[in-house]
């Protein structure tokens, strides 16, 4: 199992190494630069900007090297936890990921407690009660949810909101709050601005986790160990939470991996359309403004936290599922 563990972390590293390199080469593909596109910019904007000028900047900035250099320029940095600067928003790439860092958890985190409370029971309710009355209403409402694209969603919930309550859902806090410091009434705010943001992102989720927990645990309830613990007697709700519930949630632990970089990111479209102040809107901008810095930082982060949340739902696949422990020390 450790040899496992350690084999597992050492793949990771490698993988970090490869994913650092594809990062900077695929934000690099596009033609130009962010200064050759400040220039073009300025110049249709009727301003002018002399040699002298853009030679001190792409010195500032580092893009007077070859590519390699600048690639190993950055990895050195990016290792010192050093993120290097924003172009667009001439500030550290630490500050701008960590402004928007603390909201983006916030929200995410919630999202996916509000998800696991609602698709797990239902899920398991489902399977349990087949062809039932419940089991057809959440099945409906599965399709329905998986089906609704979560940015027409946010606009007719926000639609909805102005017109019942008075009030728009747009961002995660008031006008007079953006800017104020952290107090009891800019936290009452907050909490008055979550519920729609959290019941968009959380709809498709939910669907899928109950529509995956629901087919796998009624491929398990159909095994022949169900079968035989039956008519042995064994309690019902024994049966189901002993062996059944802990396999057919695999599926679920298994997209632990994704988790991660969602919590960061998001529901990029939603954050757009709600106007939420998250670190998804962020990266499409450092992208289309080819803010190499910025969006090289961003994409390696969010790809580190998908490689090690695949650990983690690794590890916790071997924990519960001794099946995968067994293979994985035959393995080793």
């Amino acid at each position: 199992m450790a040899s496992y563990i350690v084999r597992r972390i050492l793949y990771m590293f490698v993988l970090l190494l490869i994913l650092s390199f594809v990062s900077f080469v695929i934000i690099q593909l596009p033609p130009g630069d962010f200064l050759s596109t400040l220039v073009i910019n300025m110049e249709n904007r009727g301003m002018t900007i002399d040699a002298e000028t853009i030679a001190d900047l792409k010195k500032r900035y580092g893009l007077d090297k070859p590519f390699m250099g600048q690639y190993l320029t950055w990895l050195f940095n990016l290792l010192q936890g050093d993120m290097g600067r924003s172009f667009q928003w001439d500030e550290e790439v630490t500050k701008l990921i960590g402004e928007r860092l603390i909201l983006t958890t916030t929200l995410a985190i919630s999202s996916l407690i509000l998800v696991y409370l609602i698709a797990v029971p239902i899920g398991i309710y489902s399977a349990t009660h087949q062809y039932s009355f419940a089991d057809y209403t959440f099945t409906v409402f599965g399709f329905i949810g998986l089906a609704t694209p979560n940015f027409l969603l946010a606009l007719i919930l926000m639609f909805l909101t102005v017109k019942l309550f008075g009030w728009s859902p747009g961002g995660l806090f008031s006008r007079e709050y953006i800017m104020a410091d952290w107090s009891l009434g800019k936290v009452v705010d907050l909490l008055k601005h979550l519920p729609v943001p959290l019941i968009v992102i959380s709809t498709a989720g939910t669907a899928a986790i109950i529509r995956v927990l629901r087919g796998s645990l009624l491929d398990e309830l159909a095994k022949q160990y169900v079968v035989t613990a039956r008519s042995k007697g064994v309690r019902e709700q024994r049966i189901l939470f002993k062996y059944p519930v802990r396999i057919a949630i695999n599926p679920i632990i298994s997209s632990i991996g994704g988790l991660l970089p969602f919590i960061v990111s998001g529901e990029v479209l939603v954050s757009i359309v709600l106007g939420l102040p998250t670190i998804g809107p962020l990266l499409i901008l450092a992208l289309t403004d080819q803010d190499m810095f910025l969006a090289g930082s961003m994409v390696m982060m969010l790809g580190g936290l998908a490689m090690i949340g695949t650990l983690i739902s690794d590890l916790l696949l071997v924990t519960i599922d001794p099946r995968i422990r067994f293979s994985a020390a035959a393995r080793a």
